[in-house]
């Protein structure tokens, strides 16, 4: 009797072909070359999402379930703003610029918004606001737009660009992690992907 090879199908990794581990942050550069494509493309609704999704350094849960209400003051948008973390349950302030206001009250004032409604409502029925997973669309358009890779890219890739830059600046682990909302230094430590010599050594320089 002859001997009948077996065949097994291995799984397919989830991850064949992608780039996997910490989404890189944008760098100054590549800011300005997204902002300005879509200041050229009049695109009133991704240049105020992209300019406040850069300054609130928000998770893409929280900022795409962003409320008016959540950022004006009156009639106008506020120069920060505190929002309650989904994932953390605890509140986080973030700074909002003057270019970010003058987009975002842009993009109201189009869009016909009230305070009690989404900042960035969904183009589709079944959602009420903008979903995590077309944010993440929206952000890979943009990352394409300008030359980049995109599957290297994400949303985490906007959540870390400020705070990214923020450290490279000062070094000031401590601001970063409040900026960020995180509630151990260690978490920003690896977010930010420091050395952990690094970062001992700038927390102990660190008055808390």
């Amino acid at each position: 009797m002859e001997a009948t090879a077996i065949h097994r199908t291995r799984p397919v990794p989830w991850n064949k072909g992608r780039l996997t581990g910490q989404k890189p942050p944008l760098k100054l550069n590549e800011i300005w070359a997204i902002r300005t494509r879509l200041q050229l493309t009049s695109n009133v609704r991704e240049l105020a999402l992209f300019n406040l999704a850069i300054d609130s350094k928000l998770r893409a849960c929280d900022l795409t379930r962003l409320r008016v209400q959540d950022i004006c003051v009156g009639s106008q948008v506020g120069t920060r703003a505190t929002v309650m973390q989904q994932k953390t349950h605890h509140p986080v302030q973030f700074e909002i610029t003057e270019q970010a206001r003058a987009s975002v009250e842009c993009w109201i004032r189009v869009r016909g918004l009230r305070l009690g409604d989404y900042l960035f409502p969904s183009r589709l029925h079944s959602s009420p606001h903008l979903s995590t997973r077309q944010y993440a669309r929206i952000v890979h358009r943009w990352v394409a737009s300008i030359g980049l890779d995109d599957s290297a890219y994400g949303t985490h890739s906007i959540r870390r660009t400020k705070a990214s830059l923020i450290y490279r600046r000062t070094k000031n682990l401590r601001a970063v992690q409040l900026l960020l909302g995180h509630t151990k230094l260690e978490s920003t430590v690896r977010y930010l992907g420091i050395e952990v010599d690094d970062a001992l050594e700038i927390a102990e320089q660190t008055e808390v």
